[in-house]
């Protein structure tokens, strides 16, 4: 609950927080009738989890407008149905923070917690987040695998478990880090990927079950 409300109250990138909250007054039009959340966006999840999912950012019309990472977005109807098929969710749609969603055995976390312009944080934006991770990581006592949705947060999840020369990344490709845990990376449920084929819901699922079995 420390983390949690830091992440939340946290002011350091002034660029993050104008555009965070100018999206929030904006707003798209579907969602025109609703407050958005407009804040950092906290991890959240079982805190005995063994397996860590990390994305980059929260999306301007998802986590930004719900307040939940993954959740009222496209790229989280493909999250979470993968996640329950995979027996770490209780039901496979996550559209409010009120929905009933449980994680069991996993926790969700972003390498930025505030909706970046574009999607691309800059790196001092980076390096201000990186503390909460780390804050997270630290507490997830029983943490064996870290699902890197992307290559972004491949690279976050290397520096973070030292993992040293950063292997290439790609999907379904796995790395130990010193401390035992264990690196799968996975192409992220971007529409972009998801539109193209890139990432089929069999090869997100093929990522999950591997996760579990490890």
């Amino acid at each position: 609950s420390e983390v949690r409300d830091a992440i939340i109250h946290c002011e350091a990138c002034p660029r993050l927080r104008r555009y965070c909250e100018r999206i929030g007054r904006e707003k798209r039009a579907a969602y025109r009738t609703e407050t958005y959340w407009a804040k950092p966006v906290p991890g959240f999840g079982d805190p005995r989890a063994r397996v860590l999912v990390l994305g980059l950012a929260p999306a301007a019309h998802g986590a930004n407008r719900t307040g939940r990472l993954f959740t009222g977005d496209r790229s989280g109807d493909w999250l979470f149905r993968a996640l329950h098929r995979a027996g770490f969710a209780n039901q496979p749609h996550s559209t409010s923070v009120d929905d009933g969603m449980r994680l069991k055995g996993a926790w969700i976390a972003a390498a930025v917690r505030c909706a970046p312009p574009a999607n691309k944080p800059l790196p001092d934006e980076r390096e201000a987040c990186r503390s909460f991770l780390q804050r997270e990581i630290a507490l997830l006592r029983r943490l064996q695998v870290v699902v890197c949705l992307g290559a972004f947060a491949f690279e976050v999840a290397c520096t973070e478990f030292g993992v040293k020369p950063r292997p290439k990344f790609g999907h379904l490709a796995e790395f130990a880090t010193p401390s035992g845990v264990t690196l799968l990376c996975s192409f992220p449920p971007s529409q972009q990927n998801t539109f193209t084929g890139r990432l089929t819901e069999p090869m997100l699922d093929a990522v999950f079950e591997r996760a579990a079995a490890l």
